[in-house]
């Protein structure tokens, strides 16, 4: 009961303001040094902030640093081909992230002359800016006193308010941004929203927070951190198989432009048995690999195939997939076997001889 007595509830503008001043002191020694944050720069805060979709930091910022010289503002991907964005941005996942930047640029580019506005509601209006992208690009950008709410932040103030409801339920999401909205100062909001953002990525963790070292506790209403927060159950993972084929012909590579998944990025060909016999494919896989995709645990089997007589509409042969845009699982797979290719190659000529 002591416990409880000695915590104070941020509902007050007193206890706001506290809540805002401890924060602020333990995020001037331990925010995290980002190159984001380096910046003030519109477009590349929102290639952040679409790289940060569903992606860890660590991942991330390799892909931030060798984007930007490639891509250095709006016009650059907006004239850029589907091919080369989406090649910059192979290995990154979650593809239609880079095809909606691209679209967001050309919309910046011929509505707006190639600088973002600062308006929320036209940067809501951006392909792939939802609510969070455009409140995170306001603050982050143009300083506006304006709530974010994201993995991170949402866990901070799921726990600081013990929330009940599930946060990705529909009023469990209005209950954070309800939150975040009373917390956010009218002066600094960027560097407020960056150290609640910290907080959770440092501090108040996922499975075990560090409750003892926390600079805001005093606040915290939660009873069981750890318990915190509360989602709705996830769908079960499917296992799915696809089969793909390997074809090479005087060195080159057959490849399929996908028009489904990975829309728009260079795939191995789907098996088709169609009006195939059996024996026209190797008869067992000669690459297997495993990757997640969403609620999907897909494996991929690929097999050897001989070159048809003509290539079937949206399929290619390349000397080279080195400046493809090609989704790892894919690239990988291609890889290997055509190292496999070139090292089986001299074997043969060793043994003729």
């Amino acid at each position: 009961m002591g416990v409880r007595r000695s915590r104070q509830v941020v509902t007050s503008l007193e206890h706001t303001s506290a809540f805002r001043r401890s924060l602020l002191h333990w995020f001037r020694h331990h925010g995290r040094d980002l190159p984001w944050r380096k910046t003030r720069d519109p477009y590349a805060i929102l290639v952040s902030e679409f790289m940060l979709q569903q992606t860890q930091v660590a991942t991330v910022l390799p892909y931030y640093s060798r984007w930007l010289p490639r891509f250095p503002d709006f016009a650059s991907v907006a004239r850029a081909s589907q091919n080369d964005v989406l090649h910059a941005w192979q290995g990154l996942g979650y593809y239609n992230r880079a095809r909606n930047l691209r679209a967001a640029a050309r919309i910046v580019l011929d509505r707006h002359r190639g600088i973002l506005p600062s308006d929320i509601a036209a940067i809501r209006k951006l392909p792939g800016a939802g609510r969070y992208i455009a409140n995170a690009v306001a603050t982050f950008a143009f300083n506006q006193p304006v709530p974010i709410v994201e993995t991170n932040s949402s866990r901070v103030l799921s726990r600081l308010h013990d929330m009940r409801a599930p946060i990705d339920s529909a009023i469990g999401r209005e209950k954070l941004w309800a939150y975040a909205a009373q917390l956010v100062p009218t002066r600094d909001a960027a560097r407020f929203n960056s150290a609640l953002i910290d907080l959770g990525a440092v501090v108040c963790l996922p499975d075990k927070p560090k409750c003892g070292v926390c600079p805001v506790k005093k606040f915290c209403r939660a009873k069981n951190p750890g318990a915190l927060p509360i989602k709705k159950s996830k769908p079960r993972t499917k296992r799915l198989i696809e089969k793909h084929t390997f074809v090479v012909r005087n060195g080159r590579v057959l490849l399929e432009q996908s028009s489904v998944r990975w829309r728009g990025m260079w795939i191995l060909p789907p098996l088709k048995l169609d009006g195939l016999k059996p024996s026209s494919f190797g008869a067992r896989a000669i690459h297997v690999s495993t990757f997640p995709f969403t609620h999907h645990q897909i494996t991929l089997a690929v097999y050897h195939r001989g070159a048809p007589k003509r290539v079937a509409r949206g399929q290619h042969w390349f000397a080279s997939i080195e400046r493809v845009a090609m989704p790892s699982p894919h690239r990988r797979a291609a890889q290997a076997l055509l190292s496999a290719k070139q090292v089986a190659r001299p074997r043969r000529q060793r043994s003729s001889k």
